[in-house]
């Protein structure tokens, strides 16, 4: 119960903290339509394979950013406050709850922003809506745990692009590859379940990763 406790607090403070500092939260949904707004400038409306493509692009590119913000708040004195009040696994899990829920609004956004602009190529909306929603929290989730680790080094958000880029690299093509289910693409029986119980169990993964390493960093 104490542990669900401080989990749901931290998770308040950090929300807390996004409704009183609200231009970071524009700062990267700025960032989003403008890159929309320039692919549609530059290619309009384009195949329903070079669309996939580039909606997934932009989510990691914004997966970068919102997620390497919430580790450059935390100051030195603050984390040594949460030391004092919480746990390594407490904190770890509510940061990557906090990322998944901006990330998944972030991505529902930029969905919206690319069927208003860049057309829509769609065949099943809802069930490419889902594969959305599991594939920015599978994002959420890498760049989270390499957010963790980066935040021990100076230059922490350059650092976690050059780790991240070859870990996600296989999990983003899996994602390309499920995502094409939405557009009318048709699979083998069973083949696409596994593919999404694939990204589910590299999810798994991720989180049992974060909470077995983090406490190592959490001492330093």
């Amino acid at each position: 119960m104490n542990t669900f406790h401080h989990i749901r607090t931290l998770l308040k403070k950090d929300i807390l903290l996004e409704l009183r500092q609200q231009y970071t939260f524009y700062g990267v949904l700025l960032y989003v339509s403008s890159s929309i707004f320039l692919l549609y400038l530059a290619v309009e409306q384009p195949e329903s394979h070079v669309w996939n493509g580039l909606f997934w692009m932009i989510q990691l590119f914004i997966c970068v950013n919102a997620v390497a913000k919430s580790f450059l708040q935390e100051t030195h004195g603050r984390m040594l406050y949460f030391y004092a009040i919480a746990g390594a696994q407490q904190f770890i899990i509510a940061k990557l709850v906090y990322n998944t829920l901006i990330m998944l609004l972030m991505s529902l956004i930029s969905l919206l922003l690319f069927r208003l602009l860049l057309g829509n190529p769609l065949v099943n909306f809802w069930q490419f809506t889902g594969i959305v929603c599991i594939g920015s929290a599978s994002l959420s989730f890498v760049f989270t745990m390499l957010a963790a680790i980066a935040s021990k080094a100076q230059q922490q958000a350059s650092l976690m692009a050059i780790m991240g880029f070859p870990v996600i690299i296989p999990q983003l093509l899996l994602l390309m590859r499920i995502s094409k289910a939405g557009m009318g693409e048709a699979f083998q029986t069973g083949a696409l379940s596994d593919m999404i119980w694939l990204l589910c169990g590299l999810d798994a993964l991720v989180i049992i990763m974060a909470v077995i390493l983090f406490p190592f960093l959490w001492k330093d």
